[in-house]
């Protein structure tokens, strides 16, 4: 059975077919490499798997020695392409609103994507998580998503509003100048989190009132359809772990609360799933680990602080136990497996 984080909008590829032929290349043959068909991007609403437009990103950036692929589709990206949800973003009375109406109903969009926006003095911090594909690099996928936020951010506070930071945790590119060229920002990579850092005066700056009857009916067309579209319990949970890792408080009891619902529910709904806590805390640090040693060049402190290891040993125990070699032969191998054949 496929859970809706498994799917995402046709839209997510708006544009991809005329940035491929612009490039001197055929998107069919791209497409069909991930069992994908032009016609499929005809409807933004049609739900395609995530993993093959995941792989689709990452072959043709590749293929085509395009390294900033992903912020040349994101440059196309208008909020009128989220569809009712950009009738409701309009019409927020600030952009931090609108940021949190997008989080409300960010599942009817990309269901595997998570963000997060924290206070922090005067400056706000958006960190974007996607749900990992073992197997699958997620640079690009990463980089459209936050371009597309910050395009976003660009229509809601003003053309030419740039943020304070932008930050990558994968590596950088041989030439960054594209990035800095879209962001118009001194791009941060090898970092902690992915996501923008902006200062919330922005963010607070209020917006003209519009249309309050469409984004009306547009919300109330928005909640039924958040409440037909059914999360199971390990999606519900693999968002919360994602956020609360970091922090170093990611316990069955501190995810329940989150869900608002006590422990014994957590434990009862994941075992109908055929699932324990553990084993799926242990299935999102595996894939965040060998997501961080494949893409980025953080110390293994910093990867086992990621990871919500208190102690570097507590992470090189855990992980040895589980993939049989500690986790700096595991990156030397895998950097070995991903080289460039001659």
């Amino acid at each position: 059975m496929r859970h809706a984080s498994q799917f995402v909008r046709s839209g997510s590829l708006n544009g991809y077919v005329e940035l491929v032929k612009s490039l001197g290349r055929d998107p069919d043959a791209f497409l069909r490499t991930v069992g994908l068909k032009a016609k499929f991007l005809s409807d933004s609403e049609m739900l395609i798997p995530r993993d093959a437009v995941r792989e689709l990103l990452e072959i043709t950036a590749r293929a085509t020695q395009t390294e900033d692929l992903a912020l040349r589709l994101a440059a196309q990206r208008r909020l009128s392409a989220l569809g009712p949800i950009s009738l409701v973003l309009r019409e927020d009375p600030t952009p931090r609103a609108g940021l949190d109406t997008l989080c409300r109903y960010l599942r009817l969009v990309n269901a595997s994507l998570t963000i997060h926006v924290e206070d922090a003095g005067g400056a706000v911090i958006i960190r974007e998580d996607l749900l990992p594909t073992p197997g699958v690099p997620m640079r690009q996928s990463v980089e459209l998503a936050v371009g597309t936020m910050f395009r976003m951010l660009g229509e809601l506070i003003g053309s030419h509003w740039r943020p304070l930071e932008v930050c990558f945790t994968h590596r950088p590119p041989k030439d960054a100048s594209a990035h800095r060229a879209f962001f118009g920002r001194n791009v941060k990579f090898n970092q902690e989190f992915n996501g923008l850092v902006c200062a919330a005066s922005d963010l607070s700056r209020p917006r003209e009132s519009g249309d309050q009857v469409a984004a009306g009916f547009a919300r109330k067309y928005l909640e039924a359809a958040l409440t037909d579209r059914g999360e199971s319990a390990q999606e519900a949970c693999r968002q919360v772990i994602l956020a609360l890792l970091p922090g170093g408080t990611c316990t069955a009891q501190e995810v329940a609360r989150f869900l608002h619902i006590d422990r014994r529910t957590l434990h009862r709904r994941l075992d109908a799933e055929g699932l324990t806590f553990s084993r799926l805390l242990d299935q999102v640090r595996v894939d965040l680990a060998k997501r961080h040693l494949r893409e980025s060049d953080l110390p293994l402190s910093e990867v086992a602080e990621l990871l919500g290891f208190a102690r570097p040993s507590s992470f090189s125990h855990w992980f040895h136990g589980l993939f049989g070699c500690s986790a700096s032969k595991w990156s030397k191998q895998a950097a070995e497996m991903d080289a460039p054949k001659r």
